[in-house]
């Protein structure tokens, strides 16, 4: 898929991560109909240490994190690109580490949580949150249809 581009900082390089991120943002852009947009993502696979030290740098929060999502654009801007561009929707970054965690405290699959770190990622990079109860509902909903649709569904 030419609408990511995966870096390895400070872990090995997987073949298999690629593969899954691939197959989690493909259904995304689907089911965002925004393929044509010629957006991409930029996605940081890392480990617990660096994704701390982005968290403190550009948070302020001194706390390592599963995900953290940088969007270039408001939500209403992103209807309005044309796709004549290239241009980055924005930045994931995802502790692989605490991927692994967290699969295993949830009793879900590497590949399912991976999946919905990514989805997590991209719906924080389209604008939605979940800070309030009726936000979280409406982008809750939105991750499940993807992880639903790669079979990945907890329903």
């Amino acid at each position: 898929m030419d609408k990511v581009q995966i870096d390895f900082l400070d872990i090995e390089e997987n073949q298999d991560y690629s593969e899954i991120i691939d197959r989690a943002l493909t259904k995304c852009y689907e089911e965002e109909d925004i393929e044509k947009k010629n957006l991409y993502i930029q996605i940081t696979l890392t480990n617990p240490e660096n994704i701390r030290e982005i968290n403190k740098q550009y948070r302020n929060i001194d706390k390592a994190t599963d995900v953290l999502s940088f969007p270039m654009f408001e939500r209403e801007e992103i209807k309005n690109i044309d796709g004549k561009y290239k241009d980055i929707l924005g930045d994931i970054v995802i502790s692989i580490k605490q991927v692994q965690a967290q699969a295993e405290e949830y009793g879900h699959s590497f590949e399912r949580e991976l999946s919905y770190m990514v989805v997590h990622g991209f719906y924080h990079l389209l604008g939605y949150d979940h800070i309030e109860e009726e936000d979280k509902k409406e982008m809750r909903v939105k991750e499940e249809v993807i992880l639903s649709k790669l079979h990945l569904s907890e329903l």
